[in-house]
């Protein structure tokens, strides 16, 4: 009965996010709420429209108040998840500084918390736990707001991310976690639609940093370490996508003697895009990284101690290379992507390969 109901979700948040996603799109253009081209970092061809991530998160909302009998957790969740949305909408305006934004997501993971919603490990002092949930959810908010650079990527991460903390859940008979990742995924899969190359929308800051928080906050609220404690690295890898191109972002802007939160086509994508592939092939591969990594997440939950760490040790050293090939690719306005090889293939100019908000 609960796979029904789960089911049930997938498909209505389906069905309202692909009614819905349009409905947002011409109400963005009658407002003229749109993300412009600038010739730097954002080179779409015309101007797109926001507020994809709100249809994203009605679809989510009406879903859940529809098939769900919310606890104080899931309306803690829903609270914190609405403020997030909100700060998303009013950064979507440009009208928000980066403290602020910061400040935001903050008291939003105060709401959580509030809620009982944290990282729980016995071994940690409630103030380390504490500590560890803000870093968390802060880090993950904004991994996925940083990783939506392209048509399709952030969406297609995020639902696939989605899919495999469902399975997670399923797999440790979590009681809520299940029916809210179906409802993500539906509602991801229906915006996606709309959002794969070329976008007919963008889901925005308001949608970006939704899928990071509920998928953050989620991934915190399921048990892994029934095999061994090596299953605590199961989020982080089910995650691995938005969390590698952070900390990518981060080593190379620090390398180049750059700001951190200063916007630069660093991006892992970027850098692939830069190499030749076109933006769906990007977006493909980045999906399938994805799924390589929510399996390497399954497989630590489940696997002995030695395997699940030999399996982690392996990932990080995949990762850790395509760490290395990738910052040796020219990124420079006159680099190919190819180590100077052959003839470059950067973005045309009607594609989206720029980053949104100087990300």
């Amino acid at each position: 009965m609960p796979l029904v109901v789960d089911g049930m979700a997938f498909f209505l948040a389906l069905v309202l996010s692909l009614y819905g996603t349009p409905l947002a799109r011409k109400a963005a253009l009658r407002f003229n709420i749109v993300d412009r081209p600038d010739g730097r970092l954002k080179r779409q061809a015309e101007p797109v429209p926001y507020l994809g991530g709100l249809a994203v998160y009605l679809s989510f909302l009406i879903t859940l108040a529809m098939t769900f009998d919310f606890s104080r957790a899931v309306l803690g969740l829903l609270l914190a998840g609405t403020i997030v949305v909100m700060l998303g909408l009013i950064d979507d305006f440009g009208v928000l500084t980066p403290g602020a934004k910061f400040a935001g997501q903050l008291v939003a993971v105060f709401v959580l918390i509030k809620s009982d919603i944290r990282i729980e490990l016995s071994f940690l002092p409630y103030w380390a736990q504490v500590a560890l949930t803000m870093i968390w959810m802060v880090g993950l908010i904004n991994a996925f707001n940083i990783i939506d650079v392209m048509d399709g990527l952030a969406g297609g991460v995020a639902a696939v991310s989605a899919i495999f903390l469902f399975i997670a859940a399923v797999a440790t008979a979590d009681a809520d976690a299940p029916v809210q990742m179906a409802a993500l995924a539906g509602a991801l899969l229906g915006f996606l639609f709309y959002n794969r190359h070329p976008a007919r929308i963008y889901m925005g800051d308001a949608g970006s940093m939704f899928i990071g928080f509920l998928l953050g906050a989620v991934a915190m609220t399921l048990q892994y370490t029934h095999r061994s404690v090596i299953g605590l690295f199961a989020p982080v890898l089910i995650l691995g996508v938005p969390i590698f191109d952070t900390f990518f972002v981060m080593v190379i802007r620090y390398l180049r003697g750059i700001p951190v939160f200063l916007g630069s086509p660093d991006h892992f994508a970027l850098r692939l895009r830069r190499w030749a592939l076109t933006v769906p092939q990007v977006v493909a591969w980045s999906c399938a990284a994805s799924l390589v990594l929510g399996g390497a997440g399954l497989g630590v939950m489940w696997l002995p101690f030695n395997r699940a760490v030999m399996l982690v040790a392996a990932v990080t050293m995949l990762l850790l290379g395509a760490a290395v090939w990738l910052k040796r690719m020219d990124m420079t306005p006159q680099g190919t992507g190819r180590h100077h090889t052959r003839e470059g293939t950067g973005g045309r100019a009607g594609d989206r390969t720029g980053v949104t908000h100087g990300r």
